[in-house]
């Protein structure tokens, strides 16, 4: 006998509807993390965070390579920068174009290559 009465013994149950932008634990010696990223600088920053999320997707259904793994590298540091300071340096974006142009013939045909390569030259003004 452990002492506890039957109602005690029943596994408990717990039911969550939904959660938006909350963070919770259920059960004992749990701890909740929350990371809040800062919202992209303006609407630009915005356009190419979405291009690049494309591009990093369709990349990924390419058998991996040295030009998707150094793209995809330049790709995660641009996503990095801005999701923590709000937008992308002027470097990490010409360093990103460069990378995106020596991958042309992998992603000349990608429609998110174009709208990367769009929202860069809207970026860094050509």
């Amino acid at each position: 006998m452990t002492g506890q009465t039957p109602e005690e013994q029943l596994p408990r149950t717990v039911h969550i509807g939904s959660v938006t932008g909350s963070a919770f634990a259920v059960g004992s010696h749990n701890t909740v993390t929350q990371h809040q990223h800062p919202a992209p600088a303006d609407a630009s920053q915005a356009e190419l965070l979405r291009a690049v999320r494309e591009l990093r997707a369709d990349l990924a259904r390419f058998t991996p390579s040295e030009a998707t793994q150094i793209l995809d590298a330049e790709l995660v540091s641009v996503v990095d920068e801005i999701e923590t300071a709000g937008a992308a340096e002027p470097g990490r974006l010409t360093r990103l174009q460069q990378t995106l142009t020596a991958a042309g013939a992998l992603t000349g045909a990608l429609a998110s290559g174009a709208a990367v390569a769009e929202a860069l030259a809207a970026l860094l003004g050509g």
